[in-house]
C-alpha cells in the first residue's frame, strides 16, 4: 500500500511538554514556521511576520465561526452530578406555550457516574433542562434541550451565564475553562455562532495585525464551517481512505463566492486560514474550480492525492499524530516534508495543537 495512505505513516513522538496548555501573551507573537516551495529550508519567525509573505492583491479567506459555551454542569433527578456537552448549537428552537419555554432536539455527550436512562430529565439551571430522547451506540445521546429567556436576553446570553467554553481534551483544566479561555479560544473576527471547537489557525491574528494586513492591500473574506467534536475523533482505519470523516455545517455566501472567483480569474493568490477554510472552499468548488454559494453539511475528506482547485497557500497549526488534519496538510505539502518539519518543530521547542504555534505553507 502507498505509505501516504497508511495510518502508521503519520505517527510521531510528541513530548507532553510540547502540548500548549496556555496561549501566548500576545496573539501575533506565537512562533511561525514557514515552508516555502521556493526554498526547502524552513524559516523560523514570529506570526506577526506573516506580513512579510503576504502581497498586495492577495486574498485571505477566514472561517468566521464562533465557539459557544457548549459545556453545562447539572444534576440528574436522583441528585447525581452530570455534565453535558452540546454537539450542535440549539439555534433552531421552537417556542412552547407555557412560560415561554423553547425546545430543540440536539446531539450531546453526557458524563456522569451512571449513564442517564432514556426519558430522564436533567437540570442545569432554573432556565435550562434536558430530557434524554435516545441513547446512541456511538456513546452520544439525543436530548430535548429546553430553555427560557429573561426579558431582553438571547440564547447566547443564557449559555454564557450558565455554560463554559469547551476546550479540547488535551488542554487540562480541572475546574473547567477560565474567563481567559472564553476570550482567547475565539478568533477576533468570529461572527456566526455554532462551533464546539475553535478554528485555531485564526487565533494568531490580533486586531493590530488584521489592520496591518488590510493596510498592505490584502483582501479578506469569510466563510463559515462550524467545527464539531468529531475533529478530535481518532482515525482507526489502517488504510486512511476507509476512514469516515465527520460532517460539519458550512456556508459560503454569494458575495464571498464572487470575491474568491474574481481573485482566481485575476490570478491572485488565495490564502486559507486553517484546515476548516480549506475544506469549505474545496467542497464548494465545482468541476471547473469555481466556488459556488453553499449552505449544507460538508463531508469532504482530504488526504494525499487530492487535487486542490481553489487554495494556493495555507496557514495552520501543528496537529495531532495520525489525525485527519495531518492528512489534509500532507496532501498540500507532502507527507515526508510535513513529518520532517514536525520533527524540527519538536527539536526547536515549538508549541503544538490549539493554543500552540503556527505554520505557513506557501506554494506560490
Amino acid at each position: 500500500m502507498n505509505k501516504d495512505l497508511q495510518l502508521t505513516s503519520y505517527d510521531f513522538e510528541l513530548p507532553e511538554e510540547c502540548i500548549a496548555q496556555e496561549p501566548v501573551k500576545k496573539r501575533d507573537q506565537s512562533r511561525l514556521m514557514v515552508l516555502n516551495d521556493a526554498d526547502y529550508t524552513p524559516v523560523h519567525t514570529r506570526f506577526a511576520s506573516i506580513l512579510d509573505y503576504l502581497r498586495p492583491g492577495d486574498l485571505l479567506v477566514r472561517n468566521d465561526t464562533r465557539v459557544f459555551p457548549a459545556r453545562l454542569q447539572g444534576r440528574k433527578e436522583t441528585g447525581g452530578r452530570v455534565e453535558m456537552l452540546l454537539l450542535e448549537y440549539p439555534g433552531n428552537a421552537q417556542r412552547m406555550g407555557e412560560k415561554q419555554w423553547r425546545t430543540a432536539r440536539v446531539p450531546a455527550l453526557l458524563k456522569s457516574s451512571k449513564r442517564p436512562k432514556k426519558g430522564a430529565t436533567l437540570h442545569f439551571h432554573d432556565d435550562i433542562r434536558a430530557t434524554v430522547l435516545q441513547l446512541r451506540e456511538d456513546g452520544k445521546v439525543e436530548v430535548e434541550f429546553r430553555y427560557r429567556l429573561r426579558p431582553g436576553d438571547c440564547l447566547d446570553d443564557l449559555l454564557h451565564r450558565c455554560g463554559q467554553i469547551p476546550l479540547p481534551p488535551y488542554i487540562r483544566r480541572p475546574n473547567g475553562s477560565t474567563p481567559k479561555d472564553t476570550r482567547r479560544y475565539q478568533t477576533r473576527y468570529a461572527g456566526a455562532t455554532g462551533s464546539v471547537a475553535a478554528p485555531t489557525a485564526g487565533l494568531h491574528f490580533s486586531d493590530d495585525l488584521l489592520c496591518a494586513i488590510n493596510s498592505l492591500g490584502v483582501e479578506t473574506c469569510n466563510v463559515t464551517l462550524h467545527v464539531g467534536y468529531g475533529t478530535f475523533a481518532p482515525v482507526r482505519c489502517r488504510d486512511i481512505t476507509k476512514h469516515k470523516i465527520h460532517k460539519e455545517f458550512v456556508e459560503v455566501s454569494p458575495l464571498t463566492a464572487a470575491i474568491i472567483n474574481r481573485a482566481k480569474k485575476e490570478n491572485r493568490r488565495i490564502w486559507a486560514v486553517g484546515t476548516t477554510t480549506v475544506r469549505t472552499l474545496e467542497f464548494a468548488a465545482d468541476s471547473r474550480g469555481e466556488v459556488q454559494p453553499t449552505c449544507t453539511p460538508c463531508g469532504l475528506f482530504i488526504y494525499p492525492g487530492f487535487q486542490f482547485q481553489v487554495i494556493d497557500n495555507l496557514i495552520t497549526n501543528f496537529h495531532l499524530p495520525q489525525s485527519s488534519l495531518m492528512f489534509l496538510v500532507a496532501a498540500l505539502t507532502g507527507r515526508k516534508r510535513l513529518l520532517a518539519s514536525y520533527r524540527e518543530a519538536i527539536r526547536k521547542g515549538y508549541r503544538f495543537f490549539s493554543y500552540g504555534d503556527a505554520m505557513a505553507i506557501i506554494h506560490r
